[in-house]
C-alpha cells in the first residue's frame, strides 16, 4: 500500500474524477471514474462499467484526472 495514495483518496472531494491503481492477484489494475464514497478502509469509484469498491490497503497509486473528452461528431451525416 502507498500511504500517500491512500491519503490522497481519503482527502479527495467526493465527485472528483480520479484514477486509482490497486494491487490484484497477479499484478495491478486501474479504476477511472468519479469518487462516490470513502471510509476508513475503502472507497467506491463510479466507472463506465458501474460502481467499484476498492480497499485502501490495496491502493498503490492515485491521482485526479480531467473530465472525459466530448464525443466527436460523426464524419458523415446519417442519410435519411
Amino acid at each position: 500500500m502507498s500511504l500517500a495514495a491512500a491519503q490522497f483518496v481519503s482527502s479527495t472531494t467526493l465527485g472528483t474524477r480520479i484514477v486509482v491503481r490497486t494491487r490484484i492477484e497477479g499484478g495491478v489494475t486501474d479504476a477511472v471514474g468519479y469518487l462516490r464514497s470513502v471510509s476508513d478502509t475503502g472507497c467506491m469509484v463510479e466507472t463506465k462499467r458501474g460502481l467499484v469498491v476498492l480497499a485502501l490497503a490495496d491502493v498503490v497509486a492515485a491521482k485526479p484526472v480531467p473530465p472525459p473528452p466530448v464525443p466527436r461528431a460523426p464524419r458523415h451525416p446519417l442519410a435519411d
